[in-house]
Parts: C-alpha cells; structure tokens; sequence
C-alpha cells in the first residue's frame, strides 16, 4: 500500500507538526494535571484551518480527505492525545458528520462557527445503560408539532461539558429497535438541557467528558439531521468514519514512544556501554517499531475504505482495535526503556500510556470491534 502523502497533506502534517510542538506541548502536562481544557489553544487551531479538514470549503472547512484529518490527529496525538481526542469528537463525531448527513441550511447554520473553533462539538449517543449496546439507549424525542421533545441522560460524552453544539441521538420510535432512532441537533442554553457533572478520568485528562440531562427540551424539528427514525445510518457511518479516523491517536502515541525510547538508547549508559548495544532493548525498539508500522498499514487502509464505502466497518474496526491494544503495549514498553525515569512524571510516557488506555474503550470497545470484524466476514446471517 502506497502511504506516500500528497503534497498538500505533507504541508499540513509539517504545520501540524509545528502548531502541537509551539502551542500544545507547553501546557500538555497542565492539562492533565489539572483536568485542564485550552479553550484559547482550541480556536487557535480553528484559525490555522485544523479543525474542518473535511468540511467544505463553503462553510469554511479545507475540503479535504480523512488522510489529512487523521495527520493532524497524529501530531496532536504526540504532544496530547487528550487534545486530540477533543479534536476528533468535534471534527470528525459533530463536523463531519454533519457535513455528510444535514440539511444546507443545518449546514451553514452549524459548520462555520465549529470550524472556526469559536463552537466546540460533540456528540451524544453512550447513555449509562446503553454503552457497547448504541442501539439500546433510552433517550426519547416525542414529537409536538413543529418540535420535539427530549428526556433521558447521555454518559461519557467527549466535549459534553464544555460543548455549544451537539448531535444528539434519541428514540423517536421506541419499539422499532434500532429502526426508531433519530438524530438532532442541540445548541448548549437550550431550556432543558444541561450538563450534570463533569467526569474525573485515569487518562485523556484535558479532554472534558461528562454525563448530559435532557429535561424537557425542546428542539426545532429542523435541527433533526435525516429522516425521522432513520437516524441509526447517520450513526453507524459516523462510528464507522470515527473508527478509521481516531485510529491515527493511538499512531500518534506510539511514534512518540518509538522516537524517546531510540533516543534514550543512544544517550543512557550503564555498565560501560549504550543501553542501545543491549539485545533485549534492540527486540523492545525492534516490537515498537513493528507495532506502529502495522499500525500505519491498517490506518490508511480504512481511511481508504472509508472515503468510498463507509458501510465496510471490517477495516476500521480492525485498524483501531490493533492500533489501540498496540499503543497500549508500546507506551508501556517505552516506560520499561526509560527505567525509573519513565516512572516518573518528569517525562510524558506514564501520561501517554494512561491517555493510550481508553483507545481500546472508546468508538466501541476492543471486543465489540472483534465483533464487527468477525460478522463482516461470516456474512449474513451471523449478525445476531
């Protein structure tokens, strides 16, 4: 597979590079001591165009593919995957999303602000009992002439607590299953809704994630995005695209490893020689390096897919769940390098293998992605 980048893609990636290493990386640790969103930072990354990559360029977007998208995610990803996790839920969960799914006029009302970064996004699907079960959530939305009505709670949403634009699933078809979903969109103020607490997190500190109440909110029924009780499509492509896309953090992670632990292995002595002249840290170096170059084949494969076919989940759901699990081991393997030094909070390898933990959770778990996998490949038939 060709994982050349066009020239355009190599620029950005270059300014992405360089925006994470000057604005990011200074304040990466505060974030995560502090639980620390940058909302000055997040703008600043709207100004630089790196927060609608794949929006129109009509409603301020770059136009361009998911390949650039997932770049600017792995540098991010670097410095802080807590900041990139935000990134994406706003980019690719709400912008994209809904540059794919909405109306025109959903479209220029929502898009500029968000792409601009003066409107963070996110998306409300998880509810407290409807996790790996998406389909299952309890959420309603009755409608009452020209609106709907909303009740239920949505748990562990990405930007919930400090998001101004939201797309929210809701049951508009309560005993149709999976067919009686459908997808709004919500403005934060809106009366009834509001945001119920703020959730304290092991890793991805810096990235808000918080539990949402809907109480009697009203939404104009022209902020539902598609048809009424269709909005399980809506969802599975947007899980399909996040899979593919959110799958370059775990990259990110790694190649940020890989490059500490080389270093450290040239510089550190002990007994009279480099740590890096050591047979068993060259196979731990040999183990990361192959793990993150697996993982870049599987990335730009479903990045591929999805730009054509977002109904294949096989390649994205693979491509995370090997890059997730792979984030998880490297991090750690880059800490047994450091010795006592990656131990400590003085380098950022404890906090990337903290923040590396949740890829094997989030967009689906590991083991409902192996799902996926699995179906896909039996055919018909076996989906149940």
């Amino acid at each position: 597979m060709d994982l050349s980048l066009t020239d355009e893609e190599r620029e950005l990636q270059e300014a992405a590079r360089k925006f994470a290493r000057k604005e990011i990386q200074p304040i990466a640790d505060r974030m995560d001591r502090e639980d620390y969103f940058p909302r000055d930072v997040f703008r600043r990354l709207g100004e630089q165009g790196f927060l609608g990559v794949t929006v129109p360029t009509q409603y301020g977007g770059l136009g361009l593919s998911y390949v650039a998208q997932a770049v600017i995610l792995e540098e991010i990803a670097r410095v802080s995957p807590a900041l990139a996790l935000s990134v994406g839920a706003h980019s690719n969960l709400f912008a994209d999303n809904l540059g794919r799914n909405g109306t025109e006029a959903q479209r220029r009302a929502f898009l500029p602000a968000v792409v601009e970064g003066e409107s963070v996004g996110a998306l409300a699907l998880t509810e407290p009992n409807a996790g790996s079960d998406a389909v299952g959530l309890r959420t309603r939305a009755e409608r009452d002439g020209d609106e709907y009505v909303l009740n239920g709670a949505k748990q562990f949403i990405t930007n919930g607590p400090v998001a101004d634009s939201l797309l929210v699933y809701a049951k508009t078809a309560p005993g149709a299953g999976a067919h009686g979903i459908s997808a709004f969109l919500v403005r934060r103020g809106t009366p009834g809704f509001s945001v119920a607490r703020s959730l304290d997190k092991m890793g991805m500190r810096g990235s808000p994630t918080g539990e949402l109440a809907f109480q009697d909110c009203r939404v104009p029924a022209d902020q539902r995005v598609g048809e009424e009780n269709e909005g399980v499509r809506v969802m599975m492509s947007g899980l399909n695209v996040e899979r593919a896309v959110l799958a370059a953090i775990p990259v990110g992670i790694m190649a940020e490893c890989l490059d500490r632990s080389v270093a450290y292995s040239r510089e550190r002595e002990q007994f009279g020689q480099k740590i890096g002249r050591f047979e068993l840290i060259q196979e731990k170096l040999a183990n990361m390096y192959t793990d993150l170059a697996a993982s870049r084949q599987l990335l730009f494969a479903a990045l591929l897919q999805v730009a054509t076919d977002v109904r294949r989940m096989a390649p994205s759901a693979a491509a995370l769940t090997f890059a997730s699990e792979a984030s998880t081991r490297v991090a750690l393997e880059a800490i047994q390098v450091h010795g006592g030094y990656g131990y400590m909070r003085d380098l950022p390898l404890e906090r990337l293998a903290r923040d590396a933990k949740l890829l094997e959770i989030g967009a689906g778990t590991s083991e409902i992605r192996r799902l996926l996998v699995a179906r896909e490949l039996l055919g018909p038939g076996f989906a149940e």
